[in-house]
């Protein structure tokens, strides 16, 4: 069949597709803040008038529930939770966001005080029973939410995990009065009821806008074709349980990127990856020790969201990040973003300088060849917005487009830093894998700056995201509190738990799709040394103790063997075997070695000087061509942008590798 792969942005959105052949062609348009579904939906049309046919499979990466999250416009949510404990929401832990700033105060609770309601009934901590709750109480309760106004409800009962039948009362009856719900132990089966109610909070804000878009681009699809939607963690899930599910797909965009980056790195040999995602509105950096790094300790907006996450980390520096002063006269870059609408200053009608206008200015983007000739841009308008910043600092306008270059590449290299050196890493042991639409034009100051010795850009990088969702596979996680002592965990005392969570995966992976000799369960488990308050996640092996030791002190620096240990929490992943290759040899052609065909030659500048750079055309390079800097490379979907002593040449995959200290 047809496969498409999607990765809706803030600027662009990019359509990747997989023909029955196993060849790819790959479309980058214009994304439709207002209404994302319609530039989805021109894409395929645009495709189609190609000559393509309709999908049989859509995977899409979907900002719908990130934008309702941290803009606050979800839908008003009720949260219903057990009496005395309504004001867990509010009331959080104990950390501030600002630490030094004494006028600090929280923005307001995503579910105001009205629309907070109690419960009676209480599951105690070892799963007995202090009171029940009645279904007349229940049907009180869900009468006095429908009234409230609140347009979905979050429902979160202490100790519902191990006990889930109040919840489920509460579920029926708040449902036959038409709202959406969440229940906890559905969203989130473990203990730490503010991490379990604020995830379960955050997914009833968020799902009804996303069932709302995936029902409208379902309309929009041709009959058969199935839709499937990226999560945070990795892999697919259908839309059904997206709509139901959504704060399982805040990270999906991002997570396409890291799925097409471990592909790439297993096919080339390099399984020490540090992956630079350069947008239109931000950068997002993850590192890849063999495996991408997983986290439940996510926050969003002030929120935990303890759902399974690749650990990726986020600034706001991208193509569209605008370029401005602050009140001292110091040049500031992001994270405001010019976005698609009105985007930068030289697509037409932004007015404020972006870091797309720097590097336009400084020769790097070559104007008739953005996006393959297919949008025009206007570099007199960014030369005279240039010049007007420039003024007003006394720079010359060069000197203050290579500063806002700098400046926006200074907070990328504090991006990698956070998940390489703060971590116990040296990035000079990693190569750079870049990709999205602006990567390649900053890969090699990074990696120069990092002391990284190796840059790999992939084919299509502009659209690697999307590539990504080509190669996920179904994906489910689980997880269930157990908190037993690390050697009754060993000696077999999760494996019942382990075996009921597994027959439950098998059964909703074949309702997602997976068919049953395609399947793959991995084990975990969050162990802690006992009387601590964190864990870590744990593979699933006989000598457990062991292994957590080890992979404490890996993480820590030092280990406690002597201290007990603590088994807290079981969890599987659950993996459907679906996804699709999504890397193609780039055939026989192979050069002789030497320069590239040149396309033309145009000056750039480099260090306040302008220098001729050879302008090549991506799909002209082959095996054995070496091209050194300064030189420009364009392709559809991205620039890459070699400086004077870095040098390139090109894999039997077709993947860019740029030795940044070449000369």
């Amino acid at each position: 069949m047809i496969v498409v792969g999607v990765d809706t942005g803030g600027t662009f959105t990019d359509l990747i597709v997989s023909g029955p052949d196993g060849r790819l062609e790959a479309l980058k348009v214009p994304s439709t803040p207002d209404d994302p579904a319609r530039a989805i939906l021109e894409g395929l049309a645009e495709l189609r008038g190609r000559g393509g046919g309709d999908p049989g499979r859509m995977v899409h990466g979907s900002t719908v529930a990130t934008n309702a999250l941290l803009e606050r416009k979800g839908v008003a949510t009720a949260l219903v939770a057990t009496q005395g404990f309504t004001d867990v929401i509010a009331i959080g832990r104990q950390n501030r966001a600002d630490l030094y700033d004494p006028a600090y105060r929280r923005p307001p609770c995503i579910v105001p005080d009205e629309l907070r309601f109690g419960a009676p009934g209480r599951v105690m901590a070892d799963g007995s029973r202090r009171e029940r709750l009645d279904r007349e109480t229940a049907r009180e309760i869900a009468v006095r939410v429908a009234a409230s106004g609140a347009g979905s409800v979050a429902v979160s009962l202490l100790f519902s995990f191990l006990d889930p039948s109040d919840e489920l009362l509460l579920g029926r009856e708040l449902a036959a009065l038409g709202l959406p719900v969440s229940l906890s132990h559905e969203i989130l089966g473990e203990f730490r009821e503010f991490e379990r109610t604020s995830t379960t909070v955050v997914n009833a804000h968020v799902s009804p806008l996303m069932a709302r878009y995936l029902k409208s681009l379902g309309n929009g699809l041709p009959a058969d074709t199935i839709l499937c939607v990226m999560q945070s963690g990795g892999g697919v899930i259908s839309a059904e349980t997206a709509m139901r599910e959504s704060v399982r797909t805040i990270l999906s965009g991002p997570a396409g990127g890291v799925t097409a980056a471990v592909a790439v790195g297993r096919a080339v040999g390099l399984d020490r990856l540090i992956t630079f995602d350069m947008g239109g509105t931000s950068t997002d950096v993850c590192l890849l020790d063999g495996a991408p790094a997983m986290t439940t300790e996510t926050v969003i907006s002030g929120y935990p969201v303890k759902t399974p996450m690749i650990d990726i980390h986020t600034v706001g520096a991208g193509g569209g990040s605008i370029a401005s002063l602050d009140p001292g006269g110091a040049l500031v870059v992001g994270p405001e973003s010019a976005g698609a609408d009105p985007g930068p200053v030289c697509h037409g009608r932004g007015t404020r300088l972006t870091v797309t206008d720097a590097n336009l200015f400084l020769g790097r983007i070559i104007p008739e060849r953005f996006l393959g000739g297919r949008m025009p841009l206007f570099p007199a308008r960014t030369a005279h917005a240039m010049a007007s910043l420039a003024a007003e600092c006394g720079l010359t306008p060069a000197d203050m487009a290579e500063g806002i270059v700098t400046v926006a590449e200074a907070a990328m290299e504090r991006a990698v830093r956070v998940i390489s050196v703060q971590r116990g890493h040296d990035p000079a042991d990693f190569a750079l894998l870049c990709f999205g639409g602006a990567g390649g034009l900053h890969a090699v100051s990074l990696a120069r700056a990092l002391g990284v010795k190796k840059v790999v850009v992939p084919r299509h990088p502009g659209l690697f995201s999307a590539l990504g969702m080509l190669a996920a596979d179904i994906v489910k996680d689980y997880a269930a509190t157990v908190m037993i002592d690390g050697e009754k965990a060993e000696s077999g005392g999760l494996e019942t738990r382990f075996e009921a969570l597994e027959d439950r995966a098998v059964r909703e992976l074949s309702r997602e799709g997976a068919t049953p000799g395609n399947v793959r369960l991995e084990r975990f488990v969050d162990m802690r040394y006992l009387g601590q308050s964190f864990e870590l996640t744990t593979p699933y092996v006989p000598n457990l103790s062991a292994a957590f030791h080890v992979l404490y002190e890996k993480t820590y620096g030092y280990k406690n063997p002597d201290k007990p240990v603590q088994a807290v929490t079981v969890r599987l992943r659950a993996t459907g075997l679906a996804g699709r290759p999504v890397l193609e040899r780039i055939g026989a052609r192979a050069a002789k070695g030497g320069m590239p065909p040149v396309l033309e030659r145009r000056d750039v500048t480099c260090g306040g000087r302008p220098m001729p750079a050879a302008i090549c055309d991506r799909a002209g390079l082959v095996p054995g061509h070496v091209l050194p800097g300064p030189a420009v490379i364009v392709e559809p979907s991205a620039t890459t942008f070699l400086p004077p002593g870095a040098e390139a040449g090109v894999d039997g995959l077709g993947n860019l590798v740029i030795d940044p200290e070449a000369g």
